[in-house]
């Protein structure tokens, strides 16, 4: 959107945010349904009525539309994989296998944490989130039903794990988007990521170690059923650490910092190729379970419940949502509406620590309401860093603030794309009356702590650097936009005044 395009009042701007979440919550609470999706679609439709308002084409609307949807491609191949490898490591014995050891190797008092640390190493491996949860986190979920845990702790477990360890690995898209928006080098913003990531994680495994001891006692740890559990798995699989072989290969080739698309396809044709060999599958099983996903009936209701997944279909949901959210999004920065929102926020920062909570907030309130975490970092990085410059502050602590209102909470919030990942993968009930499985969101310490460190650190002075001359010198040198704050703020007080004296 360029300086010379129209763009709406603020009450304009947040008419069609407001419109659509009044939709939303029909449907969510009075409809008592779980799909977004339409509400969001009518959310377009209804800004794209307030751009033609101020001026804009049609046009103009669909290329803002394409172009943020084209951002999000890469994520709707990562979810493609990612349902094939459902169904296909499932088919393989893998996660069978993994649950089978699982079950007889882990105590189930320090499962929680230990379901964490694991998910949390495979994410900084992998790089994705969304795939460690698909993968690794399906296994922790059967492991955590036959310890009598309850779906939504074993959720909040993987959550945390997968997206701390997304937001610190520099194979992850968001870690690379975040510094690449606010021009600081990938590296120095991991470093700078740490110490708001580490605090939060240290809190969550005591939480959750806490939480072990308090929901394991004799009958939630039943004996009679991980033996049920165990023994269906061994009877309808071939189960040896053979078997294991492609989480292994996967994240050996992801340890190498090869793209995370090859490495998860790679792992698709290795887990076909064990369940040929292990389980004796064909390949029409194969294309079968790769799309329509894998189907089994043991008479054990944990197994049945927990393996028959899988399949390219059975993240259609969720790629739908994330491009209606991403067409969603697209218009709104089209349209101007996000801009003038984020421009109100930073009207009101006139001193770094409520400008560091403004940013993170920025990029929270993206999440929730264009449901999609690259939006978010993007438009927070862009719209907050001429003011951050101009207080004289480094780009470091705006890219970790995209970072922890983008990443981190993106898995907390239902229709955004990384909450959906997670219902859809780890088969969490949403549907009617029953909500009881969205308790992984406060459960979820990693995600929800780290902002609030951030916001600790913005008002204490602590962890938040000061731009350096050579960052200086690099601003001129690339021509950015340096905002004058002082000019800013009395221009804004001069717009008021005026608005004033003519009511």
């Amino acid at each position: 959107m360029s300086s010379d395009d129209p763009k709406p009042g603020l009450g304009l701007a947040f008419l069609p945010i407001a419109l659509t979440f009044v939709v939303l919550g029909i449907q969510l609470f009075v409809f008592d349904t779980f799909t977004p999706h339409v509400p969001l679609v009518l959310g377009i439709a209804i800004t794209a009525l307030m751009g033609r308002y101020i001026g804009l084409s049609w046009k103009d609307m669909e290329e803002g539309m394409l172009q943020v949807v084209s951002l999000g491609l890469p994520a709707v191949g990562i979810l493609m994989l990612v349902g094939m490898i459902t169904g296909v490591w499932i088919a393989s014995g893998t996660v069978p296998t993994l649950i089978f050891y699982g079950l007889e190797l882990l105590d189930p008092t320090i499962f929680l944490a230990a379901a964490t640390l694991l998910c949390a190493v495979v994410s900084v491996s992998l790089g994705t989130s969304w795939g460690t949860v698909g993968t690794v986190g399906l296994a922790l979920m059967g492991i955590g039903a036959g310890f009598g845990l309850p779906a939504h702790w074993t959720a909040a477990a993987v959550v945390s794990g997968a997206f701390f360890g997304d937001k610190l690995s520099p194979l992850s898209d968001t870690t690379n988007l975040a510094p690449a928006v606010t021009g600081v080098y990938l590296f120095s913003h991991i470093r700078n990521l740490l110490p708001t990531t580490l605090p939060t994680m240290a809190i969550a495994l005591v939480l959750y170690g806490i939480a072990g001891v308090w929901l394991i006692d004799d009958q939630a740890a039943s004996f009679e059923r991980i033996a049920a559990i165990n023994e269906g798995l061994s009877s309808s699989f071939t189960l040896s650490w053979w078997t294991v072989l492609p989480v292994i290969l996967v994240i050996a080739m992801a340890v190498k910092r090869l793209p995370a698309l090859p490495v998860l396809f790679t792992g698709v044709l290795l887990g076909g190729l064990t369940a040929v060999i292990f389980q004796g599958a064909s390949v029409q099983n194969l294309f079968a379970f790769a799309f329509s996903g894998y189907e089994i009936s043991t008479g054990v209701s944990e197994i049945d419940n927990l393996l028959n997944r899988g399949g390219i279909q059975s993240m259609t949901w969720v790629i739908t949502l994330l491009l209606i959210a991403l067409s969603f999004g697209g218009i709104l920065e089209r349209t101007g509406c996000m801009k003038v929102l984020i421009e109100a926020l930073v009207a009101r920062a006139q001193t770094f620590p409520r400008l560091q909570t403004s940013a993170i907030g920025s990029s929270m309130a993206t999440n929730i309401i264009a449901g999609d975490p690259y939006l978010a970092i993007t438009l927070t990085g862009r719209m907050f860093g001429p003011a951050y410059r101009g207080k004289g502050y480094s780009m470091l602590n705006l890219s970790r603030a995209t970072e922890e209102g983008g990443t981190l909470i993106s898995p907390l919030i239902p229709w955004n794309a990384g909450g959906a990942v997670v219902i859809t993968s780890l088969g969490l009930t949403v549907s009617g009356a029953d909500m009881t499985d969205l308790l992984y969101i406060p459960l979820a310490f990693a995600c929800w702590l780290s902002p609030l460190f951030g916001v600790l650190y913005a008002y204490t002075g602590w962890f938040s650097p000061k731009a350096c001359e050579d960052e200086q010198q690099e601003w001129i040198e690339n021509d950015e936009d340096i905002m004058d704050m002082d000019q800013f703020h009395k221009d804004v007080q001069r717009t008021r005044n005026s608005v004033y004296r003519m009511n």
